[in-house]
């Protein structure tokens, strides 16, 4: 039977500038398996998802230092959070 291999991923609060309404600080994580983690605001979840299945399926940002990360912002410009996102471990499921 096929297997489905794709990459966990860790997201990280780098930075806040300003409030975040829901409270995330720097260093706050969160993992991403296969739903959008418990606390994190749906807004900044849409901001990243793209990014998100880059990583999880292998991909890369061409201006990021390392591959297997990316730095994302969440769309309150008046309380700008950034997520790291990186690769965490890989998930492997059993078709």
């Amino acid at each position: 039977m096929a297997q489905m291999r794709y990459s966990k991923i860790k997201i990280t609060v780098d930075s806040v500038a300003g409030k975040c309404p829901l409270g995330n600080t720097p260093g706050k994580e969160f993992f991403i398996e296969r739903t959008t983690p418990a606390g994190m605001c749906l807004s900044a979840f849409n901001s990243i998802s793209p990014a998100i299945q880059v990583l999880r399926y292998g991909g890369s940002f061409p201006w990021e230092k390392n591959p297997d990360e990316a730095y994302i912002c969440c769309p309150d410009h008046l309380n700008r959070t950034v997520f790291k996102l990186e690769r965490a471990g890989e998930i492997v499921i059993k078709g």
